[in-house]
């Protein structure tokens, strides 16, 4: 395909013409050409190859290889590609520590720094590689600021690990923590199941957040269908790599951009598919974030309402039984579309990147004979999907919890409080917990932490330490797509800004509700302001830096946990608008 000195070809430079075009621009071309692009190069459309590649963990480890290919593909297609990269943090890594803090964080430092370079250099078109948690969000958020035509292309899950004749993922491993804390397995077995969990490059291998993530983005049609599917390690990824790169040439020449794919309608097809297979409550939290990027309508509460009708028909782990590669191998998130396509449950009419319709893309997916992951929607694994929010008066702006299908949807007991992710992992491996306790992990929300922290380390220990079935936790942090259990999370008002959780006291007597979407503690009204009239906000964890600057600018996590920008203060005669 040559674009060049054809009218389609100009208009699919219209971005890079007033970077390199004309005299005026002669330095730029200079500069370009010192590092190897030729004039051919640069009379070409500029793709630019968004990396998130990183050497602190798996999920990201093989990017580098896979733009080789992505950069292949736009080449043979009549574009130059430049590729760039960014930041990642492993939550897998940095899970129970201070460093934690840093990856939600992290999905706002991601979308910024796309964003500036593909602003910056004025890409005509952009491919996003991403793989872990927070690079999925942050990747596509930037596409869709940006609004240019383009793909995000998602790195694969990683392998199953084998431990003793099993199927074993990084859950197994957050969970024997806690059953060796509480002397159920010697030094020996955490050992050997710590060599075993993760035999390659790729994300975490459940229903996580980052596969829930992937698979999203395909119903939103940010990515193509069956391209995150196929897993890390997969030689087949490669060519996926190089026609994603063809792919994007085929939308920047038809001129199709982000916000005219992106609707109401997408989104909740997007939740639906979360709802479908149990997928991890940062869902919640991203998919409001995307959202409110492009513009649309989405709330909290639109999450409870599809999840009403939506029934969990994929098997997958933390909740099921299978991993993502399981899912693949069954026919993978297109024979899913397509069941839930033709049970009406979701938008088969909604436009994808590539220009199809979501029907389109799936219509020839078919399972694999015998499989045991998917069943059909009229034989569910549960009638309701994985997600619930909850309100009461302890979240009067709603929180989050999974179902699965099987755990206990109520449990009233009495508050143990902690003001620290440390604090709660300390009393779990200590054995301070007793059945019936509901455990408090509070001033861990978006602006008290600073950033969210998950707590899979503390909510594996619980269960590893066999209090999975008797206690429950409630935090204004969050969870790792692995979590299960009683767990809510994104409690909102978040303590740090006075909301409830901050008014607690150790033994209130607190009832989670999940068939009612109730979060109360058992006091009057009249204890309950008389308690916030006494309360006062606790210093800044940080007070300079990248994390005081978050702290100050995000907002809710009943809004996706964004950073806003703040409304100038009025000055005489220059009133301020809204």
């Amino acid at each position: 395909m040559s674009v060049q000195g054809t009218e389609a070809g100009a208009a699919m430079r219209a971005r890079s013409a007033g970077l390199l075009d004309g005299r005026d621009r002669a330095a730029a071309r200079a500069m370009l050409k010192a590092i190897g692009y030729t004039d051919r190069d640069l009379r070409r459309p500029l793709v630019g190859v968004a990396n998130t590649w990183i050497e602190t963990m798996p999920c990201n480890f093989h990017l580098r290889r896979l733009a080789e290919h992505v950069k292949r593909g736009i080449r043979e297609a009549g574009g130059t590609p430049m590729e760039f990269n960014t930041v990642a943090i492993s939550d897998g890594v940095t899970m129970g520590t201070e460093g934690m803090k840093t990856s939600l964080i992290s999905r706002e430092v991601i979308a910024d720094s796309i964003e500036l370079v593909a602003l910056g250099h004025m890409f005509d078109a952009l491919v996003v590689l991403v793989g872990c948690d927070k690079t999925i969000p942050g990747g596509a958020m930037a596409l869709i600021r940006a609004d240019v035509p383009g793909l995000v292309l998602y790195g694969g899950s990683i392998a199953p690990g084998r431990f003793r004749g099993r199927d074993v993922t990084i859950q197994d491993v957050f969970e024997a923590i806690g059953a060796h804390a509480a002397g159920r397995i010697g030094d020996a077995d955490l050992k050997e199941l710590e060599d075993a969990a993760c035999p390659g490059p790729g994300a975490c291998g459940g229903q996580y957040t980052a596969n829930t993530m992937a698979m999203a983005l395909e119903f939103l049609g940010l990515s193509p269908f069956g391209s995150a599917g196929v897993a890390a390690a997969d030689p087949f990824k490669d060519r996926v790599a190089e026609e994603v790169g063809r792919q994007v040439m085929a939308i920047l020449a038809r001129g199709l951009r982000p916000r005219e794919v992106l609707t109401r309608s997408s989104f909740l097809n997007a939740v639906a598919a979360v709802a479908a297979t149990g997928g991890s409550t940062n869902a919640v939290l991203h998919l409001l974030a995307l959202a409110r990027e492009a513009g649309v309508e989405l709330s909290i509460d639109d999450f409870d309402a599809v999840s009403r009708r939506t029934p969990i028909v994929a098997s997958l782990r933390p909740g099921g039984e299978f991993t993502a590669v399981d899912l693949a191998r069954a026919g993978g998130t297109s024979f899913l579309a397509k069941e839930l396509i033709e049970a009406g449950l979701v938008d088969g009419a909604q436009r994808s990147m590539t220009g199809a319709t979501l029907a389109e893309q799936v219509a020839e997916a078919a399972p694999a004979p015998g499989q045991r992951v998917l069943r059909p929607v009229h034989d569910p694994f549960s009638p309701t999907g994985g997600l619930a929010i909850l309100h009461g008066n302890l979240a009067p702006e709603g929180a989050v919890v999974k179902i699965a299908g099987h755990e206990r949807l109520y449990q009233r007991g009495p508050a143990r409080l902690f003001d620290s992710e440390e604090e709660a992992m300390q009393a779990v491996t200590g054995g301070a917990l007793r059945p019936g306790d509901v455990v408090v992990i509070r001033y861990e929300g978006p602006a008290g932490g600073p950033g969210m922290r998950e707590m899979l380390g503390v909510t594996a220990a619980i269960v590893g330490a066999g209090l999975g079935e008797s206690v429950a936790l409630i935090t204004d942090g969050r969870f790792s797509g692995a979590t299960h259990g009683l767990m809510v999370g994104h409690v909102a008002p978040e303590a740090a800004r006075g909301g409830p959780i901050a008014l607690l006291r150790e033994g209130d007597v607190v009832v989670i509700d999940v068939e009612q979407r109730r979060l109360d503690v058992e006091l009057s009204e009249a204890e309950l302001a008389a308690r916030r009239e006494a309360w006062t906000p606790p210093a800044p964890r940080y007070t300079s830096g990248v994390m005081a600057k978050y702290a100050a600018l995000v907002g809710s996590a009943a809004e996706g946990a964004v950073t806003r920008v703040p409304r100038p203060e009025a000055r005489p005669g220059r009133p301020t608008a809204g």
